[in-house]
């Protein structure tokens, strides 16, 4: 799917990053990252983040994988008669009858196929469907949660009632889902889960979670921008071995998601929150100035038409009154748009989605508790000394005087109880290794 604009800089951060590796020759994973256009189809359909970690011989898995990257976004999108977890569903259905129906017409991908996470930020929350055992996160303050439920063959035992514990044998890289395969496929919906500002969300392939542990993912993405976590996190992969292809998109809600495109084709939000602002006074101006005008009306009655002829026609007032304050508070909600024959909904003909409060599957599956602190950024400063001595004994080609000079910064931070600073400068240090890494190994 094409690359869209993007006008939610102001109140959204993310970062998408695929690494190859360093143990597989080509990348069979894939992403998607795409915005709504403009502010209806935020309220419509939201923003949409996607990973998939293809798998099958030579170019299948990286086949099934752009597939379900390409298909999920468009199928979702497009389906503006149904609500968001509908569509999204239906979307990563019609991306499974796809794989398939490729790999069914060719024996060289016969039987590929992908996972495939999607999360979906809403008005109403985060919604997330899901097939494999890539994962979605959340961060909130000092908790890092695991949305998503792994469709492994370790996890579904784990899950299975056992009461005694796993045998270390299991194979750790068996899934039981994915996408192509089979025709038909049982996909995972999670949430709606609320937004906050200041929460983060990972996306991100195994080739993350099977080389660096949670608590050390959560302190990171909870610690740095979304662009400096998604390059720590890959690094940090890469650093303890790049098993497998690696992908990251890390996404944080920095405001209440408005855009507003202006004249000169840039976007704000000042303009639009001034406008909901006169707007809400407005709104709830108006019923009180009517109800004076009614009590003045209701002053005059008492001497044309009695106090009990008065007191019939105040009941009814005061009923017509509550109705009318209801009908205000439902136009209010739904930002006083109304669609063919009067009914509450989108100006564009797409289906709004009017969520009940019942949750959509069982998440969060997991959380840990995780922060940059002193413990985690003395944990960063041994694996920079680890590497300092391995690249002075192999006579790597690294820009020391810079080096020292990071490492210096990121130890007085430390120091100072700076731990969020000090985690960024042992994350930026690490970077000067890599490209020696990726070369040598």
């Amino acid at each position: 799917m094409p690359t869209r604009s993007d006008p939610w800089k102001a109140c959204l951060d993310f970062a998408a990053l695929s690494d190859q590796g360093l143990r597989r020759e080509d990348n069979q994973d894939a992403m998607a990252t795409v915005t709504a256009l403009d502010q209806a189809e935020w309220e419509r359909r939201g923003h949409l983040f996607l990973v998939a970690d293809g798998m099958g011989a030579h170019a299948a898995g990286e086949t099934a994988s752009q597939i379900a990257a390409e298909c999920i976004p468009q199928e979702y999108y497009e389906r503006n008669d149904l609500v968001p977890p509908e569509a999204l569903f239906e979307a990563i259905g019609a991306a499974n009858r796809e794989i398939h129906d490729q790999g069914e017409a060719s024996d060289a991908f016969r039987g590929m196929g992908t996972t495939g996470s999607a999360l979906v930020l809403l008005p109403q929350g985060a919604i997330v469907a899901h097939v494999g055992d890539s994962r979605v996160y959340r961060y909130r303050g000092d908790r890092f949660e695991q949305l998503t439920f792994d469709h492994s063959l370790v996890w579904e035992l784990a899950a299975s009632g056992r009461t005694r514990p796993l045998p270390q044998d299991v194979p750790r890289n068996i899934i039981t889902r994915s996408l192509g395969p089979h025709e038909e496929v049982k996909i995972d919906r999670e949430g709606p889960f609320p937004v906050e500002e200041g929460d983060t969300f990972l996306l991100c392939s195994d080739g993350l979670t099977n080389a660096v542990a949670d608590t050390e993912i959560g302190a990171i993405v909870g610690a740095l921008t979304p662009e400096e976590a998604a390059r720590a996190l890959v690094d940090l992969a890469n650093l303890r071995g790049g098993p497998d292809n690696i992908t990251v998109i890390v996404v944080r809600v920095t405001g209440p998601q408005i855009a507003v495109k202006c004249e000169d084709g840039s976007y704000t939000q000042g303009a639009e929150l001034e406008y909901r602002e006169q707007e809400l006074t407005a709104r709830s101006a108006w019923p009180w100035w009517w109800a004076g005008g009614m009590v003045g009306l209701l002053s005059l009655g008492v001497g044309l038409v009695g106090m009990k002829a008065l007191l019939s026609l105040g009941l009814m007032m005061a009923l017509f009154l509550v109705v009318r304050g209801f009908w205000l508070w439902g136009r209010f909600r739904s930002g006083g748009r109304t669609g063919e024959g009067g009914r509450t909904g989108d100006v564009s003909g797409g289906t709004l989605w009017e969520h009940d409060g019942s949750p959509l599957g069982r998440g969060p599956y997991r959380a840990f508790s995780c922060r940059a602190d002193g413990e985690f950024v003395e944990r960063l400063c041994v694996i920079t000394e680890q590497l300092r001595v391995k690249a002075l004994n192999s006579e790597w080609n690294v820009d020391w005087p810079e080096f020292e000079q990071t490492v210096k910064r990121a130890a007085d931070a430390a120091f100072a109880c700076r731990y969020t600073e000090a985690t960024s400068l042992y994350c930026r240090s690490l970077r000067f290794f890599i490209k020696e890494i990726t070369n040598r190994e």
